[in-house]
C-alpha cells in the first residue's frame, strides 16, 4: 500500500497566497496551517522565506507549531535564497527546501537568457546546498509542461544524484493535455536511472481548466505527490485543486491509489479559506461549492428522491456537508414540491399537490426560487379553502 499513496502538498499559503487581494498576515497563516495539518495533509508549503520578513516570519513561526506534516520553504536556485530557507524551516520536526529553476528552452532564452548547460550546473549546485542544509530537498523543473523530455530527464538525473528527495514536473502555463501530462511521467520513469531513489510531483495550473485532470492522470503515470491548494485558488486560473483530487481518488478505488487526507474537513477548510482570504467560492465549484449538492430539475429531483445515487456520487456527509437541498424553480416537478411541502409540515393528497403545482408554477415563473415562506403561503391558502 505504501507505494500506492498520493502525497498531497498544499500550497495554499504560498502559490494561492498569490492570487490579488488574498495576502494573509502571519496569524491567519499559522491559523490556516494548523487547520491544513488536521486536514491530513503531508507537506505545508508555507511561504518564500526571502521574498518579504513578513514571509520568513510566517515560515519559522509555522514550523514551530506544525508537528505531523513536513513544512516546506520554496526558494529559488541562488544561495542566498537557500540559506534564508534554512534558516526560517530550523524549528520544523519535518523540514523541506523547494527550490528549482526554469526548464523549458523558452524559460532558459527569454527568462534566464543562458544554456541548458548552464541550467544543469545551477540546478545541481542549489540541490547539493539545499541538501547540506535540510534532509529533504524538492526540485522543481519550472515550465516541464512546455521543456524538451530528453533534457528533463538529463536534469532529473542530475538532481538526484546531488540529493533530491522528490522531483517536481510542473505544468506552469496549464499548457498541456492530460495524456500529455502523463507521457511526461512515463518517459521519466523509464529514462532516468535513478528514478527510483525520488517521488515524482505533479504541480499543475488551470490555465485551460485541466488541473485536476492533468494531475490525476500524472498520479495514474506513476507520480506519487500532487501540489494543490484549497478552492483551487492560484496564479492566474488557479491551481489544482485539493478538494477535486482527493474526492476523485477516493471516488476511483480501480486507481489503487489513496491519500490520508481526512475528506469530512473538506467543506469546512474550504469555506475557512474562502473567509480568510476574502475570495469567493463558485456556486457550481465542484465538491464544495454551494450548488454541489443541489438539485433543481424535475427530472433530477425525482431521481434524487427515489434514490439519491441517481446524481450524486459523493454523498453530502463525506465532504462534511450537511445534507443535499431541493431547490425549487420553474423546472422542478410535483414530486419535489410534495417533498418541500412534506418537510415544512404538511401532508397533501394527489389531487391537492396537482392543484398546488399549478399556483406554484405561476410563482416560480416570477421568481428565480421559490423560498419556503411562497410554500407556506399557498399551503395555508389551499387549508383555509378546505
Amino acid at each position: 500500500m505504501a507505494d500506492n499513496k498520493v502525497f498531497i502538498f498544499d500550497t495554499t499559503l504560498r502559490d494561492g497566497e498569490q492570487v490579488p487581494g488574498c495576502k494573509l498576515n502571519t496569524e491567519e497563516k499559522i491559523k490556516l496551517a494548523l487547520k491544513l495539518e488536521a486536514l491530513g495533509v503531508d507537506i505545508i508549503e508555507a511561504g518564500f522565506p526571502i521574498s518579504s520578513p513578513g514571509d520568513f516570519a510566517s515560515v519559522n513561526e509555522i514550523a514551530k507549531v506544525v508537528k505531523n506534516a513536513t513544512i516546506c520553504g520554496l526558494t529559488r536556485a541562488v544561495q542566498k535564497d537557500i540559506e534564508v530557507a534554512a534558516e526560517a524551516l530550523k524549528p520544523a520536526v519535518r523540514p523541506r527546501i523547494h527550490t528549482g529553476i526554469g526548464s523549458s528552452d523558452n524559460h532558459i532564452k527569454y527568462k534566464f537568457n543562458t544554456t541548458r548547460e548552464d541550467i544543469l550546473e545551477r540546478a545541481v549546485k542549489a540541490v547539493k546546498l539545499a541538501r547540506n542544509l535540510v534532509p529533504d530537498v524538492e526540485f522543481f523543473a519550472e515550465d516541464a509542461g512546455r521543456a524538451d523530455l530528453q533534457f528533463l530527464a538529463q536534469l532529473a538525473e542530475a538532481v538526484i544524484a546531488a540529493g533530491a528527495t522528490v522531483v517536481n514536473v510542473p505544468d506552469t502555463t496549464g499548457s498541456c493535455l492530460p495524456h500529455q501530462y502523463a507521457e511526461k511521467f512515463t518517459y521519466l520513469l523509464n529514462n532516468v536511472p535513478n528514478a527510483d531513489k525520488a517521488i515524482f510531483s505533479c504541480h499543475c495550473h488551470n490555465d485551460l481548466g485541466l488541473a485536476t485532470a492533468n494531475s490525476i492522470a500524472g498520479a495514474i503515470a506513476g507520480a506519487r505527490q500532487i501540489e494543490c491548494t484549497i478552492n483551487g485558488i492560484g496564479e492566474r486560473a488557479g491551481n489544482t485543486s485539493l478538494e477535486e483530487v482527493v474526492m476523485a481518488i477516493k471516488k476511483h478505488p480501480e486507481l489503487n491509489l489513496y491519500t490520508d487526507v481526512d475528506t469530512t474537513q473538506l467543506l469546512p477548510i474550504s469555506r475557512n479559506v474562502a473567509d480568510t482570504m476574502r475570495m469567493v467560492v463558485q456556486p457550481n465549484k465542484a465538491v464544495v461549492g454551494d450548488n454541489a449538492f443541489s438539485h433543481s430539475s424535475g427530472i433530477h429531483q425525482d431521481g434524487f428522491l427515489k434514490e439519491s445515487s441517481t446524481y450524486e456520487i459523493i454523498a453530502p456527509h463525506e465532504v462534511g456537508a450537511d445534507t443535499s437541498r431541493i431547490v425549487l424553480t420553474a423546472r422542478s416537478g410535483r414530486s419535489a414540491l410534495a417533498y418541500r411541502f412534506k418537510n415544512l409540515g404538511y401532508d397533501f393528497d394527489r389531487n391537492q399537490v396537482d392543484e398546488l403545482y399549478q399556483q406554484f408554477l405561476n410563482v416560480a415563473d416570477a421568481k428565480k426560487e421559490v423560498e419556503d415562506h411562497d410554500l407556506k403561503e399557498m399551503a395555508d391558502k389551499v387549508k383555509s379553502m378546505a
